[in-house]
């Protein structure tokens, strides 16, 4: 293979000379014009067969995560005897163990046990966990639901990015991201409103908190069992495309990938400890990892704590789960709008730190101020700044790591790590500090001036490392075997 050096574009993707061309199985070639066009059609038909199906599996994951916090304000905590001191805390926090610990070995297999097999497995099982813990009865029952809950979907978010990766170009990622992860925000105003029906559920000797696990539980079941015949493996397995379709999808992603893969098809890459070597010594895993970590203090705490910050205004249980749906509704749309925008002009780490300042402004007014008014509008604005930069963090990460085991070891590294942020989140909105949670709100707003700066970090590191790409300095891994560069690939740019 030569070591011609491929020139790249304006927007980072290099321009090969056959990129313009695709040779139909007859033998013909489709000009640049043709080829634009049936790459749009191909992505209309991944959104229509593949996004409303992810959307789904993390609408129902994030509502059955983070119902507890709506069982808790109507006599969850009372019933099992763990309404004062840290029990409460603690059945938060064991979630996260099983969760960090599959992320990375996850991520390996997915592709191996079918994507599309392996996520409704995930959401099914996870449903069924869910349902199952209206039944408890102690404190002990609960930690083990928790347990068996993280269980289940720690492999699920890492699943679902390294999935989008095999149909989607990286440009076209974070608003694919986006549509789903949305569904996080979306989960809060619509577990809210379901929470404050389902209290109302007196029978059968279970009252009221038992019944949001139950109903929500078995419909996540049943969305689950539905996936198993919808969603398609990679694009060589799905049925909704035409032969030209599938070659026009496989083509792409290996110019998307600037030689990062020896073929651009996921079905025919092999594991190999190099690629996983790769992901973990690479800075931008190390810096996305952080950044999320500081930035996963406040998106759990305030997903897992709004009905008891509410409740803390004063607000009564029924009015609390309503309040909590306008802050999520907000969020629900920035999320929308701000993945479109960062596929719009190729870039993360400026959006993320804009929306940190937004959420800082939030913690700030929830700090400072006794009037219920103003503190309730700070839940907006820390809504609206923390749920778009989780996407956002994935998405950038998921840009700047090839082939796909590199993508799926960093992807599942940045969850494990991250979420040990929850061994700090669950924790810091204690009994004792209602109702005014000054520690939880202080360390809220330090961990998000903290991802600040490590955005700002990862930044100026990927300008320099693009600009030292453009300068030739980084030719000479052209000696080593090109297949085995990924996206250190003198011709490979980072997103900013």
């Amino acid at each position: 293979m030569g070591h011609e050096k491929d020139v790249p574009n304006e927007s980072g993707d290099v321009a090969k000379p056959e990129s313009g061309q695709l040779e139909h199985s007859s033998g013909t070639d489709v000009d640049l014009e043709l080829d634009e066009e049936l790459s749009r059609k191909l992505d209309h038909k991944f959104d229509r067969h593949i996004v409303p199906w992810i959307f789904g599996i993390w609408l129902f994951a994030f509502i059955d995560r983070s119902n507890i916090g709506n069982a808790r304000i109507v006599g969850l905590t009372d019933d099992l005897g763990i309404a004062t001191g840290t029990a409460y805390n603690l059945a938060l926090l064991v979630f996260y163990i099983p969760y960090v610990l599959v992320d990375v070995p996850s991520n390996w297999i997915v592709k191996h046990v079918k994507a599309g097999v392996y996520l409704p497995a995930l959401i099914t099982a996870w449903g069924l966990v869910s349902t199952f813990l209206g039944f408890t009865k102690s404190l002990a029952g609960l930690i083990v639901c928790r347990l068996l809950l993280g269980l289940f979907e720690g492999g699920l978010l890492g699943g679902i990015i390294v999935y989008l990766a095999m149909f989607y170009r990286r440009h076209q990622m974070m608003r694919r991201i986006g549509y789903f992860y949305c569904a996080a925000p979306l989960s809060g105003a619509f577990g809210g409103l379901l929470a404050t029906g389902l209290a109302q559920i007196r029978h059968g000797g279970y009252n009221r908190w038992p019944w949001i696990f139950f109903i929500e539980g078995i419909v996540t079941a049943l969305f689950g069992v539905v996936c198993f015949f919808t969603m398609p493996h990679t694009p060589a397995d799905a049925k909704f495309l035409t032969d030209e379709e599938r070659k026009l999808a496989l083509q792409r992603m290996r110019l998307d990938s600037h030689g990062a893969s020896l073929t651009g098809d996921v079905n025919e890459e092999r594991f190999d400890w190099h690629w996983v070597r790769m992901a973990l010594t690479a800075p931008q895993t190390w810096l996305s990892c952080l950044a999320w970590f500081f930035l996963l203090i406040p998106l759990y705490s305030f997903s897992l704590f709004l009905p008891t910050i509410i409740s803390g205004m004063g607000y009564r249980s029924t009015t609390a789960q309503l309040f909590t749906v306008p802050p999520n509704m907000a969020a629900f749309c920035t999320v929308l709008g701000t993945s479109y925008l960062s596929d719009r002009v190729k870039a993360r780490g400026p959006i993320m730190v804009s929306c940190c300042l937004i959420a800082v402004a939030g913690y700030i007014m929830l700090l400072a101020t006794k009037d219920n008014s103003v503190r309730y509008a700070g839940t907006f604005l820390a809504a609206i700044g923390v749920f778009p930069n989780s996407p956002m963090v994935m998405g950038w990460l998921s840009n700047n790591l090839a082939p796909h085991y590199v993508r799926a070891t960093g992807i599942g590294f940045l969850i494990a790590f991250a979420n040990c942020s929850a061994f700090i989140s669950t924790f810091i909105y204690l009994a004792e500090d209602a109702p005014d949670y000054i520690l939880g709100h202080s360390i809220n707003l330090g961990a998000l001036i903290l991802c600040i700066i490590v955005v700002c970090i990862q930044m100026l590191y990927c300008r320099w490392e693009n600009k030292k790409r453009d300068a030739g300095d980084r030719d000479a891994r052209l000696d080593q075997s090109e297949q085995r560069l990924g996206h250190r690939h003198p011709s490979f740019r980072y997103t900013i």
